[in-house]
């Protein structure tokens, strides 16, 4: 999760975050939290869309990995702030518990296949098809005329 992210969720300015970080960049090492590189950050930007180049940002953001998101909630010690490091474990174990149900299920799947003969493929590319992440439905650009009924 980027700084600016969690500092919203927090409830502080992204430079308090940082500083509280910066104080105590022992507890930080790089597998908790790194700066995002030029071009990370402008690939980034342009998946965002945001309007402005920098957004009022003179800095590269940090990003902060699960281990690091952990460790913020003893560098910041406000109420919200364990409230809402809390939600945020609980949002990374069910991510991960819904990546272990989905490669378990694949197993699962891949093993049924090669036990089953030829005449069931088509059920098991059904099934497949079923387990594949939906595409995001896009809405229909620019304006549609209303054809109305004639009677």
């Amino acid at each position: 999760m980027l700084d600016a992210d969690l500092a919203a969720l927090y409830g502080v300015q992204t430079k308090v975050l940082l500083q509280a970080v910066k104080r105590n960049m022992g507890r930080f090492p790089p597998d908790f939290m790194f700066r995002l590189t030029k071009q990370e950050f402008d690939l980034l930007r342009s998946q965002i869309v945001t309007s402005s180049q920098w957004g009022g940002r003179r800095y590269l953001p940090y990003a902060f990995t699960e281990q690091g998101v952990a460790m913020l909630s003893s560098v910041l010690n406000s109420p919200r702030a364990i409230r809402v490091n809390i939600e945020i474990m609980r949002v990374f174990v069910r991510m991960r518990e819904m990546i272990a149900s989905y490669s378990t299920l694949a197993r699962k799947l891949d093993l049924l296949e090669q036990k089953y003969d030829k005449r069931f493929r088509i059920v098991f590319e059904a099934i497949r098809q079923l387990m594949a992440p939906p595409e995001p439905r896009r809405r229909p650009i620019g304006f549609r005329k209303q054809e109305k009924n004639k009677e």
